[in-house]
């Protein structure tokens, strides 16, 4: 699956705060992220930074039912062109497959789909943060799935069964909603009858569905073929370095080439891997500790090091003073 290293936001997601009632300030604030972000042309996050996003509207909403709220105000306003696409399918097993290969352009998530005669089963995932996605999120996902189903048939489509990390307060809520028990498990997870799935859509139209597949095609292909390779190499290392892996061994693995065809192409763009791998670990420490209040131990270990002390060489190498003198720094 292809991955891109930072992601548009698209500028409708003001609308969708707005109608959500959360503070857009708020937000900017608890997730350490620049309080004009969304005054920019171009709303660009890097994966660490989208996960930040949404941690701050989980303390902004402090409130267990919001993700309810989102399926109420789900709008084509609100929606950016892969939903666009998805609502444009024949049928939700259609449009899952398009959010599947379009979700490179959304965010970091990965969508797994398994489809057998009796239902269509959507497990989530990510890459670029380590450990449980943010409840909110989950909720919002399987949420989102469920009404695009609903708007796109004009059915009160059922889920037949809904799997989260972490269960919602208000459960009995939620399980109306869904029309299905929710159970707790290891990842977030939802499943649709096979005759629930292959219900066509109403608002399925070919001709407007070409228009966008073609244009969406190309954005994924840029993802590839615009970035240099250090740059697919820092946007692996970017998701890697959280779960302790910072070797070109397993770069190269994971871009399906050789340690040493891996080297010999960074050296090609005058560039190794050591020098990509500290940038990134640069650019990221700053990040941390300027835009966060994160412990600096759990910098260190977000930046792939093993020992907290070599984290602090490291840094005092590359600025000439420690991080506790940065981050002093940037709170005056």
């Amino acid at each position: 699956m292809k991955r891109a290293s930072k992601f548009t936001i698209p500028p409708n997601w003001k609308v969708l705060f707005n109608d959500l009632g959360i503070s857009l300030h708020e937000v900017m604030a608890h997730a350490g992220l620049p309080q004009q972000l969304f005054e920019q042309n171009k709303v660009q996050l890097t994966p660490s930074q989208y996960f930040d996003l949404w941690h701050g509207i989980e303390a902004v909403s402090n409130n267990d039912e919001m993700p309810l709220k989102v399926a109420e105000v789900i709008s084509l306003e609100s929606c950016d062109v892969p939903i666009y696409a998805a609502l444009c399918s024949t049928d939700l097993n259609a449009a899952l497959a398009r959010l599947r290969d379009y979700k490179p352009l959304i965010g970091p998530l990965t969508l797994d789909i398994k489809q057998d005669v009796s239902a269509t089963t959507l497990t989530l995932g990510c890459y670029g943060h380590k450990g449980e996605l943010p409840k909110t999120l989950n909720l919002v996902e399987m949420i989102f799935f469920t009404q695009l189903a609903r708007l796109a048939t004009r059915e009160r489509i059922p889920a037949l069964k809904v799997v989260l990390p972490l269960l919602p307060k208000s459960l009995a809520k939620y399980e109306a909603f869904f029309g299905c028990e929710i159970c707790q498990g290891e990842h977030a997870q939802i499943s649709f009858s096979a005759r629930d799935a292959a219900t066509p859509f109403l608002t399925d139209n070919q001709a407007m569905l070409a228009l966008f597949d073609g244009e969406l095609q190309k954005k994924l292909d840029a993802i590839q073929s615009d970035d240099s390779l250090s740059e697919k190499v820092a946007a692996v290392l970017v998701g890697s370095l959280p779960q302790g892996e910072s070797s070109a061994d397993f770069v190269a693995k994971h871009m399906a080439m050789s340690k040493r065809t891996l080297q010999r192409k960074l050296a090609s763009e005058n560039q190794s891997f050591q020098s990509v791998l500290q940038n990134v670990r640069q650019e990221l420490a700053a990040h941390y500790l300027t835009q966060t209040s994160l412990p600096m131990q759990e910098v260190s270990f977000l930046l792939g090091f093993h020992e907290y002390n070599s984290f602090v060489r490291a840094y005092n190498s590359w600025t000439g003073c420690s991080p506790s003198q940065m981050r002093s720094t940037a709170n005056h």
